[in-house]
């Protein structure tokens, strides 16, 4: 064999081959494999998960019963909501970015360089040397107005990305200290991260495809939502015409600002969250998905101004590692505010606190607040300072004070 012939195969024993990470629809699904050859070439198809809100929404509510967002959801998304608001749920992302970062034999260890590559569905190929490889994916951000607002700070450490937005124009009023300007709602986004996968020469926690002749083997690798939906609803009993519109703007504060997208584990900065609502007029109050057909007599039909917000979650929480409610341990308050215009023509600020709501549903879910407008005066000068309805959710679950 010729000098050249042995430097080449020297080369390629330096390289190991190559390998396919696969996870599988479902919670009941298999763990991906990983394969590799014997060449330098490296398949690498993206992970997904069902990302269906009653699977993500798994909560015991008190004395053990199981949330039912569908139950308490009475404001539908039409047509008209996909179109300003986006699909009501979660949807599987198309495209990802991917950060490769080689420890060589040393497990766990800190990054000192990076490998960007972006991911166009769900195959990626290249190479990798023997030892320790840690893998961070997330999806690449698509906007119905092609405007993003989430930003990516990779410069600070090699270790983590860190996931935030910036602020907007419109105030914010409540539990935000160190911010007078509300944020924006940050897109929908999924990680996952893997440390320490171990190419090893021996091929120890391999096997062999014979079908395909190529070793394979299984990490376990889960792309998870690491942002948070929550669906808010004004439900107005008894409105017969006082409240006629909305101005579209909301806000929801104590909410994290940022989060890590390695680990999800939100940042500890709070803030106001910007976002938009809609108002819908003699809408039946049933389970979401009910037909119009199916609606029970003497059902009561009321007024609702909803809307769909995204956000970062709880401050200083990795939500997607919590099992109960009372395992969430944060300082804030979470209210909500929206502007309404009466049939007079002023327009007024209604401002709830739904701090036990959102610590319940601490992955998303609804966020529900009913008004009888029966008991709210309809206001005799317009300016949101000048009529303040505050909602106190109060411990017994089920006393609500209004301040005026």
């Amino acid at each position: 064999m010729s000098k050249l012939m042995r430097r080449i195969c020297c080369a390629l024993s330096q390289m190991v081959a190559s390998f396919l990470l696969l996870i599988a629809t479902g919670g009941c699904s298999p763990e991906p494999p990983l394969h590799l050859y014997d060449a330098e070439e490296i398949a690498l198809e993206m992970p997904f998960i069902d990302l269906a809100l009653d699977v993500y929404w798994d909560y015991e509510t008190d004395f053990g019963i199981d949330y039912n967002w569908r139950a308490e959801w009475y404001y539908g998304w039409d047509d008209v909501d996909r179109e300003i608001f986006g699909e009501l749920g979660y949807t599987m992302p198309k495209v990802f970015n991917l950060r490769r970062y080689y420890t060589a034999s040393t497990p766990y260890a800190p990054h000192t360089s990076v490998i960007p590559n972006t991911v166009e569905g769900y195959t990626f190929s290249d190479r990798y040397n023997w030892g320790f490889w840690d893998l961070l994916a997330w999806n690449q951000i698509t906007t119905l107005d092609g405007v993003q607002s989430l930003n990516f700070d990779e410069q600070a450490s090699l270790d983590s990305v860190i996931a935030y937005t910036n602020q907007t124009m419109h105030p914010a009023r409540y539990q935000a200290p160190r911010f007078t300007h509300s944020f924006y709602a940050p897109e929908p986004l999924f990680s996952a991260y893997e440390q320490a996968v171990d190419i090893n020469r021996d091929l120890r926690g391999f096997v062999f495809d014979e079908k395909r002749n190529i070793w394979t083997r299984t990490l376990k690798m889960i792309l998870r939502p690491i942002t948070y939906i929550y669906l808010t609803q004004l439900i107005l009993h008894n409105n017969r015409g006082r409240v006629t519109a909305v101005d579209g703007s909301a806000a929801f504060s104590g909410l994290a600002r940022s989060t890590n997208v390695n680990t999800g584990h939100s940042g500890t900065d709070a803030i106001t969250v910007y976002y938009n609502t809609r108002m819908k007029y003699n809408v039946p109050l049933v389970a979401f998905g009910t037909r119009a057909e199916d609606v029970p007599t003497g059902t009561e039909f009321v007024d609702i101004v909803g809307g769909r917000l995204m956000t970062f979650g709880i401050c200083d929480l990795q939500a997607n590692d919590i099992t109960r409610a009372d395992e969430v341990k944060e300082p804030y308050r979470h209210y909500m505010d929206l502007t309404v215009q009466f049939n007079n023509g002023m327009d007024s600020t209604f401002v709830f606190d739904v701090t036990r709501q959102v610590r319940d549903r601490y992955r998303g879910g609804v966020i529900t607040v009913e008004l009888d407008m029966d008991t709210v005066p309809i206001p005799k000068r317009s300016g949101g300072s000048g009529f303040n309805a505050v909602v106190r959710d109060f411990e017994d679950g089920g006393t609500h004070e209004f301040e005026m």
